[in-house]
């Protein structure tokens, strides 16, 4: 009955209601992805720097931010003609938008524009706007990354996904419905997830049998722990998609074992929707190379000597309001070569998370939330944890205790956190009753709150 359903809600309703009704041009964008996917890596290149030298001059035209600062560093459109001319303009900021939003705005397309918000985990949220075209583009985007592993329109889908808490209005309640209904998916607000409610929420997942699950890494990273521990019966799905933070090799082999079916890794920001996404291959994640322009600025090492870089994007079908080279403060490592699927999108090794959820070491090193991950990874004792960094030569490590935690769990917490921070790094314990997740519903395994410049103790 499910693949009879999503063959006519791609086919007839998804059409009928995108084209016909809404006349918006999301199939013709899906249609058009769908095919880049299987360009050489250089057709790809070209087609990104076409579209790019397009919005560049867009840019000097239109927009007044770029013009003025443009007019200021002495660059015009004539003078970029290469990715690595591209590279050497500045990095768009979060306070810089801020302080420009309305110069931002291209001029002719101030009306009509949509806007969102993110999520402010920082404490200043931003404000941002984007076309129609644009947000339809993105659309297309995230279903061509998401049907990698299996997530299909229309297909039975359960969202583990952050949702309004409160008491939205009638209407709004209804129209939530409705769409939810018609794209055959049901939501578990991932907001009120708790220790207390899980049984309901596996038992409201084991009646709705999904085919695919989407959802942020952190709670179901908490559900499987909670699966794997009580060992009751469960659904097994046939994918599932893990968003909106970063995930971890170790959190998703806890995943899968408790689910029963592969895991998959996406990647995006509120700012553009999907940036990247794996494939059947599951080797490393595909970045949207024929919709946004993806560098990692700045590469350092980490302990492995892998190369990790900030993430600094550009929207090439945002006019309205572009943000070019604009770094969202998230950390990639960077991957080589081709993939055995055969696309020729490039691709990332893996998300390291946050920049501001990244550790750093005396000696200079970046460790990603991965590294405290695999040094907990063999510790029984304790049920959750969180490490935090607030001076170079110490870490502050909260742990929700278990039972047979004792000093020699601290010990050997100490002993793997060595391996990768070093002896000088004092390790200070405080037990708490629980680790709070951020407002935006995401559980932060590692934050650093040293200044971006701190380089000793």
């Amino acid at each position: 009955m499910s693949s009879l359903y999503e063959t006519a809600f791609r086919r007839v309703l998804f059409p009928l209601y995108e084209s016909g009704l809404r006349r918006r041009p999301t199939l013709a964008y899906m249609k058009e992805y769908e095919q880049n996917q299987w360009l050489s890596s250089s057709e790809l290149a070209e087609l990104q720097w076409g579209k790019l030298k397009r919005l560049i001059e867009h840019c000097w035209r239109d927009v007044p931010y770029y013009q003025r600062r443009w007019k200021e560093l002495g660059v015009t459109p004539d003078d970029l003609q290469s990715f690595d001319d591209y590279a050497r303009l500045p990095i768009l900021n979060k306070a810089e938008i801020r302080a420009n939003f309305e110069d931002l705005h291209a001029t002719s397309l101030r009306k009509g524009l949509l806007y969102k918000t993110t999520g402010g985990s920082t404490g200043e949220p931003l404000r941002f706007g984007y076309t129609r075209e644009s947000y339809e583009r993105r659309t297309a985007v995230m279903w061509r990354g998401y049907s990698w592993a299996g997530a299909r329109m229309g297909r039975r889908m359960l969202y583990l996904w952050g949702m309004l808490i409160g008491d939205p209005s009638l209407t709004h309640r209804i129209k939530e419905s409705i769409y939810h209904y018609a794209f055959n998916r049901y939501m578990l607000n991932a907001f009120l997830m708790s220790e207390e409610r899980m049984p309901e929420y596996v038992e409201r997942f084991n009646r709705y049998r999904p085919e695919v699950v989407v959802g942020y890494a952190g709670p179901l990273l908490r559900m499987a722990e909670w699966i794997r521990d009580r060992k009751p019966p469960i659904h097994q799905p046939q994918a599932i998609l893990s968003a909106a933070e970063a995930l971890h090799n170790a959190q998703r082999e806890v995943i899968e074992k408790a689910f029963g079916c592969p895991v998959f890794n996406t990647y995006g920001c509120r700012e553009v929707m999907l940036i990247a996404s794996q494939c059947e291959q599951r080797d490393g994640l595909h970045l949207s190379a024929d919709h946004l322009r993806v560098e990692l600025e700045s590469l350092q090492t980490s302990p492995s000597g892998e190369h990790i870089g900030e993430v600094v994007l550009t929207d090439l079908h945002n006019y309205g309001m572009p943000l070019l080279r604009y770094a969202n403060g998230d950390l990639a490592t960077a991957a080589d070569g081709p993939c055995g699927c055969g696309r020729g999108l490039p691709r990332v090794r893996r998300i390291d998370g946050r920049k501001l959820d990244t550790l750093r070491t005396p000696a200079g090193h970046l460790l990603p939330g991965e590294y405290i991950v695999y040094a907990f990874l063999g510790i029984a004792s304790i049920k959750h944890y969180q490490v935090v960094q607030r001076e170079l030569s110490a870490l502050d490590v909260n742990l929700v205790p278990d039972s047979g935690f004792g000093e020699h769990t601290r010990q050997q917490i100490r002993a793997e956190l060595a391996k990768v921070v070093g002896d000088s790094v004092s390790i200070r314990f405080h037990e708490v009753d629980q680790i709070v997740a951020s407002p935006s519903g995401k559980f932060r395994v590692a934050i650093c709150e040293l200044g971006q410049d701190a380089t000793t103790s």
